[in-house]
């Protein structure tokens, strides 16, 4: 569920083998060729692949300091591996954040303020971004990454499953609007389908999976997670205490234990992607972000979906989504800050957007290159780009990491039947709001 990011390149980083073949290890200044910028991602496949394939038109136009990309663990609220090195001095000259986390590393002391560098190379550097990954990307005025790219989340549906089930796929087609929370309810009733055991083998819809968040089901009921002014957490909003009802309510329906049983059996934990339920028909739809297609062409390419818009409380209720994105950064004590920032105004300026756009079928952060998306991904589910304007995203909190956990521990317990919503989320706010108190004014 989470994008949590692979670890393989770690063997590469730590192992002695590196070391006895005569090997720096990577980020320390003696194993960085003169000039070079060292770029730390903790991206896996086909992510990684397609950076560096920014990484290399880059280095094609650039003959002064090439870029160099190193792989690295990480995930978006995990960077304790850039933490260490740059605590030790060893850290890489950029590095790639998600960037909803800006705010809390640059109080972590590890990012560098890229404000004045940005307006050196053009006046209103931060103007050409989309507003909401611009304020992501700074911190009480001052500017710390820079977004890189962006998505949106979307329904995808197995299309021959719904048509085993005597349901035509044409009732969520796009053109008709989001669906209604239960009009998916009816949908999956009429695929769920359980063995002599009383097990799930075939299910419509787990809300909680894929990209099925807290936020995904708060911002549904149009719940707010931050009064950013007042300075607050707001876990107990209304609209957020409804999006975890909806979550409980689903899965006792369903049954905690036959839900949990079937995640257990057809998505246990480092499956490889070909195994997941969606695509060997156990499971017809599912939350997921722009970039699924990817996945499902080179795993599944034999497999027919569509995308329709996120279910909305009732029908006829405006389609919505929501937003992260990835940054490019410069962590302290990077030792080539002018090459770096070099770097990265190209990388997630409108060339570097477009090579990653086009390989990774994400979406800009360039605000400029929206109304190119048709062209730039003519395969594209128009549900997925069409519900951009109604996006909404996490808010930039110097917390954003710790909020995030606390959210997802909630859901959990939620998911479970063991705790009630409001009884989850007054404890999100008990556990998060005393540590937001110290960074306090938040404008």
């Amino acid at each position: 569920m989470k994008r949590v990011f692979g670890i393989l390149s770690i063997l590469l980083i730590i192992t002695g083998s590196a070391f006895a073949a005569g090997g720096a290890q990577p980020g320390a200044a003696s194993g960085d060729a003169p000039g070079e910028v060292l770029f730390w991602t903790p991206q896996t496949q086909p992510a990684l692949g397609n950076m560096q394939k920014v990484v290399d038109a880059y280095n094609a136009t650039n003959p002064v300091a090439k870029v160099r990309m190193v792989q690295v663990p990480g995930s978006e609220t995990d960077a304790t591996n850039l933490m260490t090195a740059v605590r030790g001095g060893t850290g890489p000259d950029v590095y790639y954040l998600d960037r909803f986390t800006t705010a809390q590393r640059a109080n972590d002391g590890i990012l560098v303020d890229i404000t004045d560098d940005l307006e050196k190379i053009e006046r209103n550097f931060m103007s050409k971004y989309v507003p909401y990954a611009r304020e992501e990307a700074t911190w009480r005025g001052r500017v710390y990454a820079l977004p890189h790219n962006t998505d949106t989340r979307g329904l995808y549906v197995n299309i021959q499953m719904l048509r085993d089930a005597g349901v035509d796929p044409a009732v969520l087609d796009y053109r008709r609007g989001a669906p209604s929370m239960a009009l998916i309810r009816e949908i999956s009733r009429k695929i769920d389908t359980k063995d002599a055991q009383g097990q799930y083998t075939k299910v419509g819809f787990i809300p909680q999976l894929g990209q099925g968040w807290h936020y995904t089901w708060g911002f549904a009921y149009g719940g707010k997670f931050a009064d950013l002014a007042g300075g607050k957490v707001t876990p107990t909003d209304p609209g957020v205490v409804s999006g975890l009802q909806f979550l409980y309510d689903w899965n006792r329906e369903m049954g905690v234990r036959e839900v949990q049983s079937f995640i257990s059996s057809y998505l246990p934990p480092n499956a490889p992607p070909q195994t997941h339920p969606f695509i060997t028909g156990n499971l017809a739809m599912v939350i997921n972000t722009n970039s699924y297609p990817v996945t499902m062409a080179q795993y599944a390419p034999d497999v027919e979906f569509d995308c329709a818009y996120l279910p909305v409380v009732k029908e006829g209720d405006k389609p919505y989504t929501w937003s992260g994105g990835w940054s490019l950064t410069l962590p302290v004590g990077t030792k080539r800050k002018d090459a770096a920032v070099a770097f990265i105004a190209w990388a997630a300026g409108e060339p570097g957007n477009r090579i990653y756009v086009r390989e990774q079928a994400t979406f800009p952060s360039v605000a400029a290159l929206i109304n190119e998306l048709p062209t730039l991904l003519p395969n594209m589910k128009p549900a997925l780009y069409l519900s951009l304007p109604n996006s909404n995203t996490r808010p930039p909190l110097p917390i954003a990491a710790l909020y995030w956990d606390a959210l997802s521990r909630a859901q959990d317990l939620v998911v479970q039947n063991a705790q009630t919503p409001l009884q989850a989320l007054q404890e999100v706010e008990a556990q998060v709001q005393p540590q937001l108190i110290r960074f306090l004014p938040l404008q």
